[in-house]
């Protein structure tokens, strides 16, 4: 925790040998446990049930909090929550069942997720619908898991939310139909209608790619935002490694995002009251470029952010 800020890590991201669940997963989960800076981790589907035990065990003893992300699973499948034919939606949505599944056997406090591809305006609406339609059985799935966890190591009270995370609409990056954060609140309004557990989650990441400001984005999101990442991107140099969506660490070279866009970030958040909660968890979302360090990427992220707060507070 910095100075009562709760902070995470996305461990697929950090850790980009595990992303597929596989790899050296209980290894490198060890090195974020051990590290008290962190307060929760993300961590995504592991496909052996030895190491998933293993995996449950780490994060018990260590008390550390755990989140799920379910982006890998469904990207890595080409797999759509608001896909138009029917067989390919509901082969997303089963994913994702699996996955609330290990979320709760993992103690998870949520899962997130993310729209499927952006089929253009005059499909949005349509393809809107059925993100609703798919989102509302996610969250009524995980309430009625939640009914049924008792004895497992889950110690979560309420419905585990679902959490849709807003990305890009362009071509180099992810081109998801969430996109702008104004489409995700009106999805967001549908959705919470039915169902308690579910927000959304702005990336800091993101917003360059979006054109979009903190203000904006947080200002818009605020009355349903359960959760933050905080990283970089590259967007004006087509031939950079980390061109679109790749999360590269903060002060990259060609990077959109360093201490002044951070502090900027975290000063909304502040503003908007999400740093006053008891679930205020902040996660670096990033990743080591070819050749680089997991471990240097992560010290640098975390001098990134206490650089950062720092101005924060003499703002104060």
């Amino acid at each position: 925790m910095l100075d009562g800020m709760k902070i995470g890590i996305v461990h697929f991201m950090a850790y980009p040998e595990t992303i597929k669940g596989q790899g050296p997963v209980v290894e490198t989960l060890r090195k974020i446990a051990e590290d008290d800076f962190f307060d929760l981790v993300e961590v995504t589907w592991i496909k052996d049930d030895t190491v998933r035990e293993e995996a449950r065990r780490l994060l018990q003893e260590a008390h550390l909090e755990v989140a799920y992300g379910a982006q890998p699973c469904l990207l890595s499948q080409k797999l759509d929550l608001n896909a138009p034919d029917e067989a390919e939606r509901k082969r997303a949505i089963d994913q994702v069942k699996q996955c609330i599944d290990e979320a709760y056997y993992l103690g998870a406090r949520a899962l997130a997720v993310l729209s499927g591809k952006d089929p253009g305006e005059g499909g949005r609406e349509q393809a809107s619908s059925s993100l609703v339609a798919s989102l509302n059985e996610l969250c009524a799935y995980s309430a009625e898991k939640s009914s049924s966890a008792s004895g497992q190591a889950s110690s979560t009270r309420e419905p585990m939310p679902i959490i849709l995370e807003t990305f890009d609409q362009v071509p180099f990056g992810k081109n998801c139909l969430i996109g702008p954060t104004r489409q995700a609140v009106r999805v967001a309004e549908v959705v919470r209608k039915k169902h308690s557990n579910f927000g959304l989650m702005i990336d800091l990441s993101h917003l360059p790619l979006l054109g979009e400001s903190a203000q904006e984005a947080l200002g818009l999101a605020k009355d349903y935002l359960l959760h933050a990442h905080i990283g970089n991107c590259v967007m004006k140099d087509s031939s950079h490694p980390a061109y679109g969506d790749s999360h590269p660490r903060f002060g990259c070279e060609g990077g959109e995002n360093d201490v002044s866009e951070l502090t900027e970030f975290l000063k909304v958040l502040r503003e908007i009251g999400y740093l006053e909660r008891d679930d205020r968890f902040v996660s670096f979302e990033i990743m080591p470029m070819k050749g680089e360090s997991s471990e240097l990427v992560i010290a640098g992220a975390k001098r990134t952010l206490q650089q950062a707060w720092a101005k924060v507070r003499t703002s104060l």
